[in-house]
């Protein structure tokens, strides 16, 4: 299997207030490409081959309490998706309200991981020592709502999160905000659902006891 990122920068280093807990840092920040193609804090090209009328994604970085520790609490939330009870269901081509069915019995905080990636033993091949897993989360239940709208949906759906430690030894969890990807298409019924994510995405922070971006409630 391979896997392709792409570097990202995040700035706007601020402070919130999460659902009953104290204050805690996150990192916000909005980033775009440059006609040059380098990556920056500014404005998509308003050019004909531009991706609809929303010019940013925005990053969230929320402190969590330990890379591995993290790891257990939100593997435990986010289960990993049924891929045998899934293989049964395309094979008897059973009716979709099953599918949906067995999502919502199998994530409940309304998403699963599609991918886990450990990336850590990889990169310290190369000296690099900062821990990390990267994993694909999402609900092909809830895209698929989107799906039918426009296909491009696909390029923001599973989400991407990563848990990763900086050169301090510090912890975060990273994630772009859904509704700032799917506005991209410029679909009111694909943002209305981004929407939607950015309140599941909500529910499961404060599931996992760190700061839930005001960003999330507000979009």
């Amino acid at each position: 299997m391979t896997f392709a990122t792409a570097l990202t920068t995040m700035s706007g280093l601020s402070t919130t207030r999460g659902v009953g807990k104290p204050r805690r840092r996150f990192l916000t920040g909005a980033i775009g490409m440059s006609a040059a193609g380098l990556p920056g804090l500014i404005a998509l090209s308003n050019s004909e081959n531009a991706i609809g009328a929303a010019p940013w994604m925005r990053p969230l970085t929320i402190a969590v309490p330990g890379v591995r520790e993290f790891q257990r609490r939100y593997e435990q939330a986010v289960p990993p998706v049924p891929r045998d009870e899934m293989t049964d269901l395309l094979q008897r081509q059973a009716p979709w309200s099953e599918m949906e069915a067995l999502v919502a019995s199998r994530g409940p905080h309304g998403f699963l991981i599609y991918v886990k990636l450990d990336v850590h033993p990889m990169m310290q091949l190369a000296g690099d020592q900062a821990d990390c897993l990267a994993y694909l989360m999402g609900n092909h239940t809830i895209a698929q709502r989107m799906f039918r709208y426009d296909p491009r949906a696909m390029l923001y759906a599973p989400l991407r999160t990563v848990i990763w430690e900086d050169a301090a030894g510090a912890a975060w969890f990273s994630v772009d905000q859904p509704s700032t990807q799917f506005a991209r298409l410029g679909i009111p019924e694909i943002s209305r659902v981004g929407v939607e994510l950015d309140r599941k995405l909500a529910a499961l922070l404060a599931a996992l006891n760190v700061d839930v971006p005001q960003v999330l409630l507000e979009s």
